[in-house]
C-alpha cells in the first residue's frame, strides 16, 4: 500500500496516531491539574517502565494537557554527567515565559525572573568542575539583575523550594500552575534526587500550584525511595507496561481505519504474538506490515512477509545500537543474562547466577554490571538481581 499514507510511527518519543491504553493516566492527570490549580492537595506523578513502552510519549501527552489548560510547563532530560540545577533553570524559564506574557504586573514578573537568574548563576559556584561543562554557565536571557538572598544559597533543596515557590506564585496569580517534566529521571544523581524530592515535599505542603512529573526505568521508584524515605508517599506511581490485547488491536486498527484499511483477525493475532503488545514494537511491525500489504484487508501473509524487515530494523536500531555501546566485558555479562533467561524465562536474573555461569567471582563482575546500569542497558530492581531495560533483548542476544 501507499507508504506515504502509512499511519504508524515507530520513533523515539514520537506520539503514535492512536495513543491506546493510556486513557486512565490521562484522566488522572486532568484531575491533578484541576485540583492543584484549585489549591487542593495532590501528589506529583512518576512513570516507570522498560524502554519502548511509551513513557516519553505519555510524558509529552501529559505536558500537552497542561499546556491546553494554560499552565506554564518545562521539560528536561536528565543525564548521568550533568547536574540538575541548569536543566531545571532552563525548564522553569520555559514555564515562566508561557505565563509571563499574560501577567498584568511586569514588576512581579521581573522579580521572579531575577530569582530564576540567581538560581541559574549558582550552578558554576555549586561545583567548580561544572563550570567547564557545556551548559553549566547558562543564564536566563532576561534583562533583569539576579536577585540577592533568594534561591542562591548553594543548597540545592533550599534553592529549589524558593524558586518553585516564587514561580508557582506567579502562575497562581493567573489561576493556573506550573508543571516540570523530567525524563530519564533515574539518571539524576542521588543527592540531587533527594533535593528534588525535598523541594516537592515542601511545595506540596505549601499548597503551591506546582507539580513535577518524572519518567524513568523500572527501578526509578526504588531510587526515589532511597533518596527520601517519604518519596513513596510523595508521588503517584504509574507503571507503564505493554498493551493488553484489546489496546494493541486498537493501536493497529484505528489509524488504518482512518485510511480505509482493515485487518483480518488472524493478522492481528500474529502481530500480537510477534510484539507482545510493547508499544514501540506495535508501531514498528505495523509500519512494515502496511508497506508490505497489497491492499485491504491486511492478512496474516502480509504480516509474515513483513516480519523479517521489522526484525532486521530492530536488530540494528533498537537492539544492536545498544549492544554496540557495551564493552567486551559488559557484552559477556549480557550474554550470560540472555543464556540464563532462556533457561528460567527472561526477567530478573540473580547476579550470583551470572557469576556462576561465567565461572567468575561476583565481586569481579561488579565493574561490568555497574557499567551496564550507568549505560541504561540493565537495571537492578532489587538487591542481588539484574534485568534488561529493553524488552526482548534476551531473545535478540540469543538469536546472535
Amino acid at each position: 500500500m501507499d507508504p506515504i499514507r502509512n499511519p504508524y510511527a515507530p520513533g523515539a518519543g514520537q506520539r503514535p496516531p492512536e495513543l491506546a491504553g493510556r486513557d486512565r493516566e490521562l484522566e488522572q492527570f486532568e484531575v491533578t491539574l484541576e485540583r492543584v490549580a484549585a489549591g487542593r492537595p495532590e501528589r506529583s506523578m512518576v512513570l516507570s517502565g522498560l524502554r519502548g513502552v511509551g513513557k516519553t510519549v505519555l510524558l509529552n501527552a501529559l505536558r500537552g494537557q497542561a499546556v491546553k489548560r494554560a499552565w506554564g510547563t518545562g521539560k528536561i532530560e536528565a543525564r548521568p554527567d550533568q547536574g540538575l540545577r541548569v536543566p531545571v533553570a532552563q525548564a522553569v524559564h520555559a514555564a515562566v515565559r508561557e505565563v509571563a506574557h499574560r501577567h498584568r504586573d511586569p514588576d512581579r514578573v521581573d522579580e521572579v525572573a531575577g530569582v530564576l537568574k540567581s538560581f541559574a548563576l549558582q550552578a558554576s559556584l555549586d561545583d567548580r568542575r561544572a563550570a567547564s561543562r557545556a551548559g553549566a554557565r547558562w543564564t536566563p536571557p532576561v534583562d533583569v539583575p539576579a536577585a540577592r538572598g533568594r534561591a542562591d544559597s548553594g543548597d540545592l533543596e533550599l534553592d529549589l523550594v524558593e524558586l518553585f515557590s516564587d514561580v508557582a506564585g506567579l502562575a497562581g496569580d493567573l489561576g493556573v500552575g506550573v508543571a516540570v517534566f523530567v525524563d530519564e529521571m533515574q539518571d539524576v544523581a542521588p543527592a540531587e534526587l533527594a533535593a528534588l524530592c525535598g523541594a516537592c515535599h515542601e511545595i506540596s505542603q505549601q499548597g503551591a500550584p506546582l507539580v513535577v512529573v518524572g519518567a524513568g526505568l523500572p527501578h526509578l521508584p526504588v531510587a526515589l525511595a532511597g533518596a527520601k524515605s517519604y518519596a513513596e508517599r510523595l508521588f503517584r506511581y504509574v507503571s507503564v507496561d505493554r498493551l493488553p490485547r484489546e489496546m494493541a488491536d486498537r493501536a493497529w486498527r484505528r489509524p488504518a481505519a482512518e485510511e480505509g484499511v482493515a485487518f483480518e483477525q488472524d493478522a492481528l493475532d500474529e502481530l500480537y504474538r510477534l510484539t507482545d503488545g510493547y508499544p514501540y514494537f506495535v508501531q514498528a511491525y505495523g509500519k512494515v506490515t502496511w508497506d508490505a500489504a497489497l491492499g485491504s484487508p491486511i492478512t496474516i501473509a502480509d504480516v509474515r512477509e513483513a516480519a523479517p524487515d521489522a526484525e532486521a530494523e530492530l536488530a540494528v536500531g533498537f537492539f544492536g545500537a545498544r549492544f554496540d555501546r557495551a564493552t567486551p566485558a559488559e557484552r559477556d555479562y549480557m550474554t550470560a543474562m540472555a543464556d540464563l533467561g532462556a533457561e528460567h524465562g527472561d526477567g530478573a536474573i540473580a547476579t550470583a547466577d551470572v557469576a556462576r555461569h561465567l565461572g567468575r567471582k561476583p565481586q569481579s563482575l561488579s565493574p561490568a554490571r555497574d557499567g551496564l546500569i550507568k549505560k541504561g542497558l540493565v537495571f537492578s530492581g532489587e538487591r542481588g538481581s539484574v534485568a534488561f531495560t529493553v524488552p526482548h533483548f534476551g531473545q535478540f542476544l540469543r538469536s546472535r
